[in-house]
């Protein structure tokens, strides 16, 4: 068997993510010690990790799949990105620097350093590594210095198959195209193809498959039909999280921020029969009918308070307010909330202060120092216990404090308004405890129906069955070069 296999994809979004995930928890119900990894990762929506780091979201889940907790080893580069055209560089776990794209790739050759070291620890612990990559190698502009893709694969030494998407069409074309773009050196690691998420009878496509497998003289591994159940997982782009367009039930509105963070708050709740839940788009008036706005983690706090005010959602919410309506700020949400953010050092942006939404009487002030970790906390309302988690900078303090969201080691956090219709709270995850959502939302009447790990944790076995009965699985855990 291979000690590490590599999924590549014909582009972004077709479903490596996913399929790291189904074939991670297919290893480990064949009795066998799996890790997941993927070298770079560039999303805003972080996992913290036991050993005090952030990863991206996807990579928790595969870590789940495998059975294990999340550790930095398992995407040791992630770019959080701040601006159009910069992000932030997190190495195995700890803020490097923020680049803009023209800078980054003069530091590939010293992340690459650090993708092989944890790459190696973890091959070093585990039977097999199944590896994801990042949108495709047929982006030959970027293959200099590359660290994601075919840069990796050649550098550690990696078989790859790889994943196209046929639900976008051109499915031919991403394969064939991708051996007809990459060089064949590059190409001499290419063990075999996939083709994901096909939509009816996966037989109306074997002239098709065929005719891959002739063109590029690669082995196909499988036709994977769409996974339904797929919307159960956690959403690591924030456009995969759906809007839930049921009849009824309690209205929950989160704004879409263009540098929304930390969104898998939002999982649990768009599961829930009893809530509606909206994702607002830019541009969008905040419904008349909503019951509860959550303004949920930004990377960028204070640009995101104008981008949410070029929205006119500071009128909207004001209105909201008016009617009756609740408002939740999460981490970022919560210093917009506030009287005003100061940022002294420039930590996100230009130095300098922005007035708040003045909804709580608390102020911000960014300080270089970042909490990450994960945190047991008492919801002060309810007296509920819960688990979350913290990732942010910045401390917030101001005469609201005195009535907290929660309690952390006996200490005060968050804060909610006099009337108790405005409240904010740094910690994230909060909505995946089941008892603090039962509490959460039987303030407004609606009862908690779902266990949501119970549901992730069965729609991975479902993900693994689906996978088993259509793809080589045996073919695919013995690929070597």
């Amino acid at each position: 068997m291979t000690r590490a296999i590599m999924i590549q994809g014909t582009g972004s979004n077709v479903g490596k993510s996913m399929l790291v995930a189904g074939l991670c928890r297919i290893a480990r119900q064949r009795g066998l010690s799996v890790a997941p990894f993927k070298p770079q990762n560039m999303s805003n929506n972080a996992a913290v990790t036991a050993d005090g780091g952030e990863i991206g979201r996807a990579q928790a889940l595969q870590a789940l799949a495998c059975g294990l907790e999340p550790h930095t080893d398992m995407n040791p580069v992630l770019l959080k990105p701040e601006s159009e055209t910069g992000s932030q560089v997190v190495v195995q776990g700890k803020r490097l620097t923020t680049v803009r794209a023209r800078e980054y790739a003069g530091l590939k050759p010293q992340l690459l350093k650090s993708v092989l070291e944890s790459f190696e620890r973890l091959k070093a612990a585990h039977d097999l590594v199944i590896v994801e990559g990042a949108g495709s190698p047929a982006e030959v502009n970027l293959r200099t210095g590359d660290i994601a893709n075919m840069g990796f694969a050649q550098a550690s030494a990696t078989p790859v198959v790889l994943c196209g998407d046929i639900d976008r069409g051109g499915v031919i074309a991403q394969i064939v195209g991708t051996q007809a773009v990459i060089s064949a050196e590059d190409a001499r690691l290419v063990r075999g193809f996939m083709i994901n998420k096909f939509r009816g009878d996966p037989s109306l496509f074997d002239d098709g498959y065929k005719m891959i497998a002739q063109r590029t003289g690669w082995r196909g591994f499988g036709v994977i039909p769409w996974f339904g159940d797929a919307g159960n997982l956690p959403a690591e782009d924030a456009l995969d999280i759906t809007t839930r367009t049921r009849a009824e039930g309690l209205h929950i509105v989160c704004l879409r921020l263009s540098r929304i963070a930390n969104f898998d708050d939002m999982d649990p709740l768009a599961q829930e029969p009893g809530v509606r839940l909206t994702m607002l788009e830019p541009g969008a008036a905040i419904p008349g009918d909503a019951d509860v706005v959550i303004i949920p983690g930004s990377k960028s706090t204070r640009g995101d308070m104008a981008y949410l005010r070029a929205q006119g959602w500071d009128v909207d919410l004001a209105a909201h307010l008016r009617r009756g309506g609740h408002v939740l700020g999460i981490c970022g949400g919560y210093q917009m909330l506030g009287g005003s953010v100061t940022d002294p050092g420039g930590i996100e942006g230009p130095a300098g202060m922005d007035a708040g939404l003045g909804l709580l009487d608390v102020d911000t002030v960014m300080t270089g120092d970042k909490r990450l970790t994960e945190t047991a906390a008492v919801h002060a309302p309810s007296g509920t216990p819960f688990k979350g988690y913290e990732i942010h900078i910045g401390r917030t303090h101001g005469p609201d404090t005195v009535r907290p969201f929660a309690i952390v080691n006996g200490q005060p956090e968050g804060a909610i308004c006099p009337n108790g219709r405005v409240s904010g709270s740094y910690l994230h995850g909060m909505f995946r405890d089941d008892a603090f959502r039962a509490a959460w939302l039987a303030q407004f009447g609606v009862a908690q129906t779902i266990s949501y790990d119970a549901t992730v944790e069965a729609t991975l076995d479902g993900l693994a069955t689906h996978l088993e009965a259509v793809t080589d699985i045996d073919g695919l855990l013995n690929v070597r070069l």
